[in-house]
C-alpha cells in the first residue's frame, strides 16, 4: 500500500487567497459564487419537488 492510500479522498478545497486579487477580480469572484449558490438552490428545489410528488403518490 502507498501512503496516499491512507489519505482522505475528498479533501475540502483550500480557500482561495483573496489578498492577491484586485477589487474588480473580487467582484467577479463574488458574482461567480452567487451564480453557483443560485444553481445549488435550484437543484434543492427540484429535488424537494420530486420528493413531495413521491410522497403524494405513496400517501394515497
Amino acid at each position: 500500500m502507498e501512503p496516499e492510500d491512507f489519505e482522505p479522498r475528498n479533501r475540502p478545497a483550500r480557500p482561495k487567497d483573496l489578498s492577491t486579487l484586485s477589487v474588480g477580480d473580487l467582484e467577479e469572484y463574488i458574482a461567480g459564487l452567487e451564480a453557483e449558490i443560485a444553481r445549488a438552490r435550484a437543484t434543492i428545489q427540484a429535488k424537494q419537488a420530486v420528493t413531495a410528488a413521491a410522497q403524494a403518490v405513496f400517501k394515497r
